[in-house]
């Protein structure tokens, strides 16, 4: 038997909120080459990863002009211009979070973000606002997939592992979400997702 589900969580980049900085960089670069070969030898997954760790971006800008002064206008627009990275919130997604809101079942947020970018996107999309509870690692200094990150999502909501869904669009924090009892699936897009918690009893069909 299956323990029922009592409460979902869900990630924002990529689930919620359609996140890419090609959004942003091809206003910017020639085209998605470019853009590809800027992302993987300067504004690197693991010089980002910092900042969802919580170092600040002066500090984290300062740095990677220092290494790469002949980009500092693209460099500086990955903060300054971070909003355009987003495209707005994934409509299918938000629909489902609605639902699961309002049929009573508790709805929470674990995501990797900045502290600096979390405040600005939870003005600019208030869905971000309905959550019953978050947990942004910018703000705690704990990295998905770091087991106590999750721990301390159930810990602070009152949360049970395995009763509690997870939604990530990312597997290597999917599989960190499991490693800790959580019933977890990747997102793959709204109408898969539709069907994970149809089949777990959460939703109708």
């Amino acid at each position: 038997m299956t323990t029922p589900i009592k409460a979902v969580v869900f990630d924002v980049g990529g689930v919620l909120l359609d996140w890419s900085p090609y959004y942003l960089y091809r206003s910017l670069l020639p085209d998605d080459a470019a853009i590809e070969a800027f992302l993987a030898e300067v504004t690197t997954h693991e010089w980002n990863y910092q900042q969802d760790a919580g170092r600040p971006w002066p500090e984290a800008i300062a740095e990677l002009i220092a290494q790469h002064p002949q980009h500092e206008a693209l460099i500086r627009a990955y903060d300054e211009r971070w909003a355009e990275m987003v495209s707005g919130t994934i409509e299918d997604t938000v629909a489902i979070f609605r639902e699961l809101k309002a049929k009573g079942l508790p709805v929470y947020g674990l995501t990797n973000f900045s502290e600096a970018k979390w405040l600005i996107s939870v003005a600019e999309w208030p869905i971000l606002q309905e959550f019953d509870g978050v947990v942004v690692s910018g703000v705690e200094r704990l990295v998905k997939p770091a087991p106590e990150i999750y721990e301390l999502l159930l810990d602070r909501f009152g949360l049970e592992a395995s009763s509690t869904f997870y939604i990530d669009d990312v597997m290597h924090n999917v599989e960190g979400a499991r490693a800790v009892g959580m019933e977890s699936e990747q997102f793959v897009g709204a109408a898969t997702l539709r069907e994970q918690l149809v089949a777990r009893g959460v939703l109708g069909k």
